[in-house]
């Protein structure tokens, strides 16, 4: 049981290594079905550049949408925004704000640099995008010291359909995925020195140590994993409690709840501060001294969801 135990704590102290490493293989998998059964370069200067270019961005633009769309982080601080724009901006520190929005959109990136990077180390979608540009630098570039035909030929290069003779077909071949993967090495480099120099900067200018940082994101992850059960719980009460009373005919018991303030003082984002000693939003308002226990004189309507909030 012990070592049950143990491995199972490793699991989760490497999770999100484990989680990357996963998202990695996906990638990869993904665009290996890409390659072999969807993609095929028409071959032609009028489309190669489109074609080749789509298969190359498109799929890494979705896969950043959706690390948006399923950032919890950003509907935190998106959520009614629109309505009260002072959210954004909490206690009128933007700079926070901002900080919180690039951490958001670095960590949606990281999806579709996996796909970009293993997209050019395949190189497929890059010989087709690159074969189909007219600008004579590129051109020149690829076509120096060859026939006069690789001009012309340059675009039939992918499919090997092309006149050349097959020992220049294949030198731009070699030419073009040379290309596609030092771009992929370059973007891995790249994304690899400006995460450490990411994490270097924030941890340069935590406001804290390394071990009370360590225990900050525990509580953190904590916090959440007993909001969400004890939010079931509470939704299966408060459930219970309005079916029994409509079913039974009778008032409803008495049930504590929140109020609408309440809700929108702990689902704020929280900046650690030395003159208060606490590791979230939740902590920081049960703490209080001043707590506002009275329920809301009227219901608060969300229009766009049909929801009422009391």
């Amino acid at each position: 049981m012990d070592n049950f135990q143990t491995v199972l704590r490793f699991f989760m102290n490497q999770k999100a290594t484990i989680g990357y490493s996963f998202m990695a293989l996906l990638t990869i998998g993904g665009e290996r079905i890409f390659s072999m059964v969807s993609f095929q370069c028409p071959c032609n200067h009028d489309q190669n550049f489109a074609y080749g270019l789509t298969f190359l961005l498109g799929p890494g633009l979705v896969l950043l949408v959706l690390g948006l769309f399923f950032s919890s982080k950003l509907w935190r601080l998106y959520t009614g925004c629109c309505l009260n724009p002072i959210k954004l901006c909490p206690r009128g520190n933007c700079f926070t704000c901002l900080k919180v929005f690039v951490k958001i959109f670095s960590g949606a990136c990281v999806a579709p640099i996996m796909w970009l990077c293993v997209a050019l180390l395949n190189g497929t979608f890059y010989e087709c995008a690159v074969s189909g540009l007219d600008d004579n630098l590129v051109v020149d570039l690829f076509c120096k010291n060859k026939t006069l035909m690789c001009r012309e030929e340059l675009a039939r290069v992918p499919c090997s359909k092309s006149k050349l003779p097959s020992d220049e077909n294949m030198e731009l071949l070699l030419m073009f995925r040379a290309q596609s993967q030092i771009l992929g090495w370059c973007i891995i480099i790249i994304s690899a020195v400006l995460g450490l120099l990411g994490t270097c900067y924030t941890n340069c200018r935590s406001k804290v140590s390394y071990l009370q940082l360590t225990f900050w994101k525990r509580y953190v992850e904590k916090e959440k994993e007993q909001f969400d059960t004890f939010a079931m719980e509470y939704a299966s009460k408060l459930a219970e409690r309005n079916l029994k009373s409509f079913f039974e005919n009778r008032d409803p018991e008495i049930f504590p709840f929140p109020n609408h303030k309440a809700w929108e003082e702990i689902s704020a984002l929280y900046t650690f501060s030395k003159s208060e000693q606490y590791y979230s939003t939740l902590q920081r308002y049960v703490e209080r001294d001043d707590r506002d226990y009275s329920p809301e004189k009227r219901p608060v309507m969300d229009l766009e969801h049909g929801i009422e909030m009391s």
